[in-house]
C-alpha cells in the first residue's frame, strides 16, 4: 500500500454571544424557545426592510481576529451570498467576502505527544446564520429562529495532519472562545459548528488531491470519528484505483455513517455582490484601540506563565489555565496566600474543583474566595488547625459565606497540641481496641494509622496528628 498524508482543514462557525441579532432587536439566543418566536421582519427578508448593525457583534469580532493574530483591516464590507434553501427567507445571506473584517493569522496547537501545530488561518469574517430545517417524517418544518444570529465564520489553511490534531484545534478554539468572552462555545446549542475537509495525499507530495467536506457534525469527538472513517474510506477508494469526487458528506450521529449529500459548491456558484443596504464597517484607530484594550492575556501565554512564574508542572498549568475564572481564582489565592503556588494548586485542584464540579458552578459562583482559600492555608501553616480540618473548612466556608478563622473559633475547631489531653485519647483507644494492639505488637506495623485515625476521630479531627503518633508509639513500644 502506498504510505498516505492526510490534509485537514477545518471551515467552523462561531456564534457571538450578543444579546440581539446582528442587523435587527430580536433576541440572538432562542435555543429553548419555541419555533418562529424571536423573529421579525428583518429576520424574515420581508419587503422594504433594512438591516442595522450591531456594533457589538463587530467588537468581539475584532477580539477574536486579534488573538488570532490576524491582521485587522480598518476598511471592510458586507456583501450578500446568493444561494436558495428553504431556511434563508431572503434568497441571500449577509456576509463578507473579499474585504472582510480581517485576513491572514494563526493559531499555535500544543499536542500531547510534544510538538506544535501551526495552524494558518485563510479567512476570518462576520455573517449571519440562516434558519433550521427539521425533518418529521415526510414533511419538513422551517424555524426562522437562527435568523440573522450573528456568528463569525473562521476557516483553517489545509495544516491538519490527522484526526487528533483536528480535535485538538476545537478544543483550543472552544477554550479561547470562552476565555475572550465572545462565545458560549456550546458544540449541542450550534454556538460552534464544524465543518471539516478532508484529502490524502502520497507522503512526501506537495499538491492537494480533490477533498470532501463534512457537515452535521456537532461535538469534538464526533468530529475525530468523523475524519477518521472518512480517511479509511478514501484509503480505500485510492487503493482500489478510484478518484476521489468532491462530495459533501453528512455524518449520522446515531449510526455513526457518513452519508454523500450532494456535489461541493465553489464560490462561483453563490454570485457574490456587495451588500447596498449596509455601509461599510469604518475600524478606525480610536475604536481599535478601545477594543483591543479588553484583550486580555491568552490562555496559552498565562499556561507558559505559570510554568515560568509559579513553579507548577505542566499538568497543574494545564488544568489551571483551562478556564479563565478558574485562572484568575487561582492568582488572586496566590497572591492573599503569598507562599507556596503549589499549595494553592494542590488545595484548589484537588478539593475546590471537585466542589465545583458535584454543585455545578463556576469559580466566579464561589462563596468560598480566593482570599478565604488564602486564610485556609495559612490557619494550617500556622499550626492553628490540621489539614484535614483545613479541608472540611472548604465546605463549611462555601455553605456559609463566613471566614474561616470566625468558623474555627465559633466552632472550636482549632488544633489540640497539648500533651496531656492528647495521651487521654490514645490511652482509651488502646484499651478500648485489645485485638488491634496485640497485632501491632506481633508485627503488624500498618495498624499505627489505623489507631491515628481513631484518636483523630475521638477528637473530631483536632488533635496535632504527628503528636498522637508519637504518644501511640510511646505506649505501644
Amino acid at each position: 500500500m502506498t504510505d498516505y498524508e492526510v490534509v485537514i482543514g477545518l471551515e467552523t462557525h462561531i456564534q457571538l454571544n450578543t444579546i440581539t441579532k446582528i442587523f435587527c432587536s430580536c433576541k440572538a439566543d432562542s435555543w429553548f424557545d419555541p419555533p418562529n418566536t424571536n423573529i421579525c421582519p428583518v429576520c424574515c427578508g420581508l419587503p422594504g426592510i433594512l438591516p442595522v448593525l450591531n456594533r457589538v457583534a463587530v467588537e468581539k469580532g475584532v477580539l477574536l481576529a486579534a488573538a488570532m493574530h490576524a491582521e485587522l483591516r480598518p476598511l471592510s464590507y458586507f456583501d450578500r451570498k446568493n444561494y436558495f434553501y428553504p431556511d434563508l427567507p431572503k434568497g441571500y445571506q449577509i456576509s463578507q467576502y473579499d474585504q472582510s473584517l480581517a485576513f491572514g493569522g494563526y493559531m499555535d496547537v500544543p499536542m500531547p505527544q510534544g510538538y506544535v501545530r501551526r495552524v494558518g488561518i485563510t479567512k476570518l469574517h462576520l455573517e449571519e446564520d440562516a434558519g433550521k430545517t427539521k425533518n418529521m417524517g415526510a414533511e419538513r418544518y422551517i424555524d426562522f429562529n437562527r435568523c440573522g444570529v450573528p456568528l463569525v465564520e473562521m476557516v483553517t489553511a489545509p495544516d491538519l495532519r490527522s484526526a487528533e490534531e483536528a480535535a485538538q484545534y476545537l478544543t483550543r478554539l472552544r477554550q479561547l472562545l470562552r476565555w475572550l468572552g465572545v462565545s458560549d462555545a456550546d458544540m449541542e446549542r450550534a454556538q460552534l459548528r464544524c465543518d471539516a475537509n478532508v484529502s490524502i495525499r502520497p507522503h512526501g507530495a506537495d499538491y492537494l488531491n480533490p477533498k470532501t467536506e463534512i457537515k452535521n457534525v456537532n461535538s469534538i469527538d464526533a468530529v475525530r470519528v468523523a475524519v477518521e472513517k472518512e480517511v479509511d474510506r478514501q484509503v480505500r477508494e485510492m487503493e482500489a484505483g478510484h478518484r476521489i469526487e468532491s462530495w459533501t458528506l453528512e455524518w449520522d450521529e446515531d449510526r455513526q455513517v457518513l452519508r454523500k449529500m450532494r456535489s461541493k459548491e465553489t464560490e462561483a456558484d453563490y454570485r457574490y455582490f456587495r451588500e447596498p443596504d449596509l455601509l461599510p464597517i469604518h475600524l478606525t484607530e480610536e475604536w481599535r484601540a478601545e477594543i483591543l484594550a479588553r484583550l486580555p492575556e491568552l490562555p496559552l501565554e498565562r499556561r507558559q506563565r505559570f510554568l515560568d512564574q509559579y513553579g507548577l508542572p505542566e499538568y497543574d498549568a494545564e488544568i489551571l489555565t483551562s478556564e479563565r475564572r478558574l485562572s484568575d481564582y487561582f492568582e488572586q489565592a496566590v497572591q492573599a496566600y503569598g507562599g507556596d503556588p503549589k499549595r494553592v494548586s494542590n488545595y484548589l485542584m484537588n478539593d475546590v474543583l471537585r466542589m465545583m464540579n458535584e454543585s455545578g458552578i463556576s469559580a466566579d459562583q464561589l462563596r468560598l474566595t480566593p482570599a478565604h482559600l488564602a486564610s485556609i492555608l495559612k490557619l494550617v501553616d500556622a499550626g492553628t488547625i490540621n489539614n484535614s480540618t483545613g479541608k472540611s473548612l472548604l465546605q463549611k466556608v462555601q455553605e456559609t459565606g463566613t471566614p474561616p478563622a470566625a468558623i474555627v473559633e465559633a466552632e472550636g475547631l482549632a488544633k489540640v497540641s497539648d500533651d496531656a489531653a492528647i495521651r487521654t485519647v490514645c490511652e482509651e483507644v488502646l484499651k478500648e481496641n485489645p485485638a488491634e494492639v496485640q497485632a501491632y505488637r506481633g508485627g503488624k506495623a500498618t495498624l499505627m494509622g489505623w489507631f491515628v485515625g481513631q484518636v483523630m476521630k475521638k477528637m473530631r479531627g483536632k488533635a496535632d496528628p504527628a503528636l498522637a503518633r508519637k504518644i501511640l508509639e510511646e505506649l505501644l513500644g
